[in-house]
């Protein structure tokens, strides 16, 4: 009898089919097959592993070895010493391994412990396997939820979890819940805004990518709670992979009886339809999204009315961000009581984040609320590249603030960071070095907004042009300090009076760069 001793995991994620992992793949089955190895080795396909800009990457069971930047060429050199003499091909290892369960001080970068909650089953098992997700707890949650639970019980827990919404805004989601469960409709939707159109986020994209079937088993919790039978995940259109594994992911649990009717035998009927998206960043905004969804152009909504009284074709809708559904599963199998250990008293839980720029290790981490900024980059994020100085971080994404040395040891969640003017928002973390060009960043961020802003009120429409306007002339050494003061009042208008947060919002990339390099600007100018 054959027995397999190797198992190895091939992370297929967006970013590794770009730099040729099907090519790897490939070639690794037709070597492994060739050194007669098939019987003993086999080749799994997984989501992403954390790793990002490290090319291919593979890993090795048992031992747990990270491979990156693999190519098809040394593909026979890795399958010849490590597969078949069990030598370790120490010049193609990622240099830190990853550590899962063992929390160790001492240990920095990829090596570092992260309690994963969201996570849990990225780049474990194949997404594209509805056993292996039910092998890995899939399921047993929305189980519990009706066989065992009431509505209002869920929600309770929900709410004793203390769960606030990870897209940015953190209103509490059992609270959000409760509303719209109280809402006399026969009609309800759930919404999951899948919409990741900040740069530098794609935490979302790679939840989805790595593990679709737990936002599956969020939405029909949610729905049995709020009284929701059917459910949309608006995607955006760019997200292939995502939308691939999804649409397989809701096909394959319609087949196994976990959507449609009766489900559970429990008499609740709940069914998903994924909606792709053109691309549009303000479509981000819950009601744009709604519009959008609808079939009309993606422009926000006056509120009130609210969704939760009058969304979706005038019904009652729940909308949730991916990172804050795929929560749910994890408080309703193990209590609210397990999810508050993580986390701080005001902020239970964790928060996935996309470590980038000048880090030694960029990627995707989940660690608890409340980790300080210096640990998620030095910790992590492995410190700055080539032993460079820290110089500053862009936190939240395009629309966040950025963070100085000063801020290095405030801790990061939505409450605290709120009373220092900034915002965690989408988890994107932007590290740059001593040689970053804060006019160049600015710059970055400004034509991003006006590009992106959709043109439905004044303020946003001619704000973002003109700051455009300022920033190119400063960046081109042409400007006055009456520009860079334009900056901070245009903004500051924006903020008071643009119809929705992509206008609101841009107040706190101008004022936090001015705070913290207002001389380098100056030095730019005239």
């Amino acid at each position: 009898m054959n027995m397999v001793r190797n198992h190895v995991l091939i992370s297929i994620d967006a970013n590794t089919i770009i730099a040729g992992a099907r090519a790897v793949e490939d070639a690794l089955i037709k070597e492994i097959a060739r050194q007669g190895l098939s019987q003993e080795i086999v080749v799994l396909e997984t989501g992403s592993v954390g790793i990002e800009d490290q090319g291919v990457v593979l890993v090795v069971y048992p031992e747990g070895i990270y491979y990156t930047n693999i190519t098809p060429a040394e593909v026979p050199e890795l399958v010849e010493e490590h597969l078949l003499k069990g030598r370790v091909v120490h010049r193609l290892m990622l240099k830190e391994t990853p550590k899962r369960f063992v929390i160790t001080k001492e240990k920095t970068g990829l090596m570092k412990e992260q309690p994963r909650i969201v996570l849990k089953n990225c780049g474990f098992i194949n997404p594209e396997s509805i056993d292996e997700a039910i092998a890995a707890d899939g399921y047993q949650a929305a189980a519990k939820a009706l066989s065992s639970m009431k509505p209002d019980e869920i929600i309770a827990e929900v709410k004793h979890a203390g769960l606030t919404g990870r897209g940015g805004a953190a209103f509490p989601t059992g609270l959000k819940w409760e509303f719209a469960s109280k809402v006399d409709n026969p009609v309800k939707y759930i919404v999951c805004n899948a919409d990741e159109g900040e740069p530098g986020t794609f935490k979302d994209r790679l939840i989805l990518e790595g593990d679709p079937h737990k936002l599956i088993e969020s939405m029909i919790i949610g729905g049995y709670a709020t009284g929701a039978t059917k459910g949309f995940v608006y995607i955006r259109g760019e997200y292939e992979l995502s939308i691939e594994r999804l649409e397989k992911a809701i096909a394959d649990a319609r087949s196994y009886g976990l959507l449609g009717t009766n489900i559970f035998d429990s008499g609740f009927d709940f069914d998903i339809t994924v909606m792709k998206g053109a691309g549009a960043y303000v479509c981000g905004e819950e009601t744009a999204l709604i519009e959008s969804i609808e079939g009309k152009r993606g422009h926000p909504r006056n509120k009130p009315p609210y969704p939760i009284t009058a969304g979706l074709w005038g019904k009652p809708t729940i909308v949730n961000n991916v990172e804050t559904l795929s929560n749910i599963p994890e408080i309703i199998l193990k209590g609210a009581e397990n999810f508050k250990k993580y986390g701080t008293e005001k902020c239970s839980g964790t928060k996935v984040y996309t470590i980038l720029g000048h880090v030694a290790t960029p990627g995707l981490i989940e660690t608890e609320m409340g980790t300080t900024l210096r640990d998620i980059i030095f910790e992590y994020g492995g410190g700055i590249k080539d032993g460079k100085r820290f110089k500053c971080a862009l936190v939240g994404g395009a629309a966040g603030a950025f963070l100085g040395p000063d801020m290095l040891d405030v801790k990061m969640d939505f409450v605290n960071l709120r009373e220092y003017a900034a915002a965690l928002g989408s988890g994107a973390i932007l590290v740059m070095d001593e040689d970053t060009d804060i006019v160049d960043m600015l710059k970055s961020v400004l034509h991003f907004f006006k590009h992106e802003s959709c043109g439905h009120c004044v303020p946003c429409r001619l704000g973002t042009a003109r700051l455009v306007e300022l920033i190119d002339r400063i960046a081109a050494s042409k400007g006055t300090s009456k520009d860079v003061e334009g900056l901070t009042r245009i903004s500051e208008t924006m903020k008071d009076t643009s119809f929705c947060p992509l206008g609101q919002s841009l107040i706190l990339p101008v004022s936090s760069s001015l705070k913290y390099f207002k001389d380098e600007i100056l030095a730019r100018v005239q």
